[in-house]
């Protein structure tokens, strides 16, 4: 066998050290230069593929230009192990070498969702159920009153059942560290009672400067015995909590049989009658202090109330706002007329 000569031999490897080099750096810049997107675009990379399905999914996205610059940038920086699967927000003309931190890293795009307070368990699960972006189905309802009202964030294919159990976290959380720090003497032996009212105040306004008001004219009537008399515990006596009442509460509701009927039981319903946010909850925990027993809506549309310590008071008030909608100033108070021998709706 006859070797080349070293005259040879060098000029080759020195040409052929050349081309790798060339090579290496024709890879290296388009490994970070920009990409070809000239916009901001999502991608959703499919689980199960490993990376040659991600590799093909970028570049049928558009996000890289050479499919094999990609494989081999990843490869030969220790990130082909860690890039993950899932649905991404890539910037317009992002390099391939960014692409790689981005999947390594795996901030996927973020969903919200955001369940306003005052739902019942029904209501937020035909929210969470509706989503398009989460997996499964939450066939079995939660308790009332453990769900935790409040924005929450989630990925692309995350399980419904992952996002109920937060909320249940977070209402355990929020309920627990709220009750530490609740007001001294209050009339209520535990946390739940404390969630059952708060469910109750939760309904009856939506004004966070009234809450505490009214959570402390509960409160009063709770300490001597009176019924409280809420009107939002006779709708969920009539509707379970599944759908809201269709139509406005009529005096004859509050004859309906149930533990929740305010009007005909004493005490607090036997659970909570929606899932209170965590304004309420303080609301009930650091009541306003003051003697009143009674309350009505003025019903022009603020959502204010008009507060009153007696029955005779309180009924001059609704009396007052009777006689202002009548000369067209003001609606009529939303509020059941009192009942011989009992008080009237505490509204």
């Amino acid at each position: 066998m006859t070797w080349p000569s070293r005259a040879r031999l060098v000029p080759a490897l020195l040409l052929l050290a050349a081309s790798v080099a060339s090579f290496g750096l024709s890879v290296w810049k388009d490994w970070t230069s920009p990409g070809p997107l000239p916009e901001s675009t999502i991608v959703i990379l499919p689980k199960g593929g490993g990376i040659a399905s991600i590799t093909l999914a970028l570049r049928r996205g558009g996000v890289i230009s050479h499919a094999w610059v990609f494989l081999l940038g990843v490869e030969a920086t220790g990130r082909a192990g860690r890039l993950r699967a899932g649905e991404y927000e890539f910037p317009a003309a992002i390099a391939p070498e960014d692409v790689a931190d981005l999947l390594a890293s795996g901030k996927t795009v973020q969903h919200r969702l955001t369940i306003p307070e005052g739902l019942t368990s029904a209501e937020i699960v035909a929210l969470v159920n509706a989503e398009p972006t989460l997996d499964g189905i939450i066939a079995k309802l939660p308790p009332e009153g453990v769900l935790a009202p409040q924005t929450y964030f989630y990925s692309l294919g995350d399980k419904r059942s992952a996002l109920i159990e937060r909320m249940e976290r977070s209402m355990t959380k929020s309920l627990a560290e709220s009750w530490n720090e609740r007001s001294k003497g209050l009339p209520l032996a535990n946390a739940r009672e404390a969630l059952i009212l708060a469910s109750i105040v939760e309904k009856e306004t939506a004004r966070e400067d009234e809450r505490p008001h009214i959570a402390g004219v509960f409160l009063n009537r709770l300490r001597l015995g009176i019924r409280l008399q809420a009107d939002p515990t006779v709708v969920y006596a009539l509707t379970q909590g599944k759908s809201p009442l269709d139509r406005p509460l009529g005096h004859e509701d509050l004859s309906i049989e149930s533990p929740y009927n305010t009007y005909l039981m004493k005490g607090l319903p036997p659970g909570p009658i929606d899932n209170p946010g965590l304004a309420a909850l303080k609301a009930v925990l650091h009541p306003q202090a003051s003697e009143d027993l009674y309350f009505v809506a003025i019903g022009d549309g603020s959502g204010r109330h008009v507060f009153a310590r007696t029955l005779a008071e309180h009924n001059d008030h609704v009396a007052d706002l009777r006689r202002a909608q009548t000369q067209g100033a003001t609606p009529a108070p939303v509020t059941p007329p009192a009942r011989q021998g009992q008080a009237a709706a505490p509204r």
